[in-house]
């Protein structure tokens, strides 16, 4: 029959105290995302001592038994776990699982899907342009990078492939300059800081930028192809110039043929 070791706490050991977040009243969760909870528990001793409190321990003495970690290693931890509020004290200064900051989060971000849903639900936008990738300063755009990009941030990519489009594409202007020459280091270390706290990582982002043809690549170097959207916009003009143009010339030749009796070809 197993015996409890120091690194297991008898059950009439662990006391029956409420959640200690609940002595502060409502969690006030920060800012947090689920990738911040994510990272603070990518390191084991952290992951530990979260058990140990999960488990009953209360005092950082009964946390480093539990855990069997050093007192070192278990005040580094735990300062880390109280400082992200995940392991709070009651008013007896017993530590315990913050589960009102764990719930908040759950319904916080349950909320941001919904509204996200809502968001990509088909007539929630405008319509979208024949191409289906509207140009910078247009209200369309900027609805979707707001959506998607935040604070300099990319949030996620959109799942609706026009949206993805534009949104890569502004990835892609605000990054790179025509002309200059990125070893794959820099592109990283350019991308990688749109992906802080985001769903995407940057070998990703790059591995988009190059199958659309915003970055070109050869021997290990990137060049940005694309042109800036006042560029675009000024080629936009020059080509509709050039239709109407054309238009008007046709226009003219039918006359012309009309007037002299000749017949007019169909089209």
């Amino acid at each position: 029959m197993p015996t409890n070791g120091p690194d297991r706490l008898d059950q009439s050991d662990r006391p029956d105290r409420p959640d200690p977040s609940e002595d502060f009243g409502r969690v006030d969760t920060c800012g947090r995302r689920p990738e911040q909870l994510i990272r603070l528990f990518a390191e084991e001793s952290r992951v530990r001592v979260f058990a140990a409190v999960a488990l009953g321990a209360g005092t950082a003495e009964q946390v480093a038994a539990v855990a069997g970690l050093s007192a070192k290693e278990t005040a580094g931890a735990l300062h880390r776990l109280r400082v992200q509020g995940v392991v709070a004290a009651g008013e007896d200064e017993t530590l315990g699982v913050a589960y009102g900051l764990f719930r908040e989060l759950a319904r916080t971000g349950r909320e941001e899907r919904e509204r996200e849903r809502e968001r990509e639900r088909p007539g929630s936008w405008p319509s979208e342009s024949a191409d289906g990738v509207p140009g910078a300063g247009d209200e369309r755009a900027d609805m979707v990078l707001r959506t998607f990009v935040r604070d300099g941030r990319l949030v996620r990519l959109p799942a609706r492939w026009s949206r993805k489009k534009l949104v890569l594409r502004h990835i892609a202007e605000q990054t790179f300059e025509p002309g200059v020459a990125y070893p794959e280091r820099v592109v990283n270390d350019r991308l990688r800081a749109w992906c802080d706290d985001g769903d995407v990582d940057h070998v990703t982002l790059r591995r988009y930028l190059v199958d659309l043809g915003h970055l070109d690549r050869s021997e290990g170097i990137y060049r940005w192809t694309g042109r800036t959207e006042a560029a675009r916009a000024e080629m936009a003009r020059t080509e509709a110039t050039r239709a109407e143009a054309g238009r008007a010339e046709a226009r003219r030749t039918e006359a012309g043929r009309a007037e002299s009796g000749r017949p007019v070809p169909s089209a």
